[in-house]
């Protein structure tokens, strides 16, 4: 329901949408882990997407988090520095962030996806969302 709204009523009716969809914000203190790959140029789409279905049963094993989703980059700037798979998990807190990090289960994909030896480089980055609204501060 919210990807019609966002699609369709957002830009048109902006006052009905955020009555009957609501705003579009993350709950307070939920943590994003923004997590960015460089696959070796060798790298088949079954071994990247053996990673990916394993990064995304970590949301069963693994308590405190809320949500996963992917995407490859499309940019048209060419600013990606040749990173191309996005991973993003939402997690309930900064605890639950704290306690995936030693998980048992993060540490097993870690070797996972270290054992394949198709991963380059990888960035990442941890931020609480914040609302856009100036009077929230920077």
């Amino acid at each position: 329901m919210r990807s019609i709204c966002r699609k369709y009523l957002v830009p048109a009716f902006i006052p009905l949408t955020l009555l009957f969809c609501g705003p579009v914000t993350a709950d307070a203190g939920q943590v994003r882990h923004l997590v960015i790959f460089k696959y070796k140029d060798g790298a088949s789409a079954e071994q990247i997407q053996a990673i990916t279905d394993s990064f995304r049963q970590l949301q069963q094993r693994i308590p405190g988090i809320l949500s996963f989703e992917y995407g490859i980059n499309n940019s048209p700037e060419g600013l990606n520095r040749g990173l191309t798979h996005v991973y993003m998990l939402t997690f309930a807190d900064a605890a639950a962030r704290d306690a995936y990090l030693p998980h048992p289960e993060h540490g097993k994909f870690g070797e996972m996806v270290m054992q394949t030896g198709i991963l380059d480089e990888v960035f990442v980055i941890d931020y609480e969302p914040r609302d856009s609204n100036p009077s929230t501060g920077p």
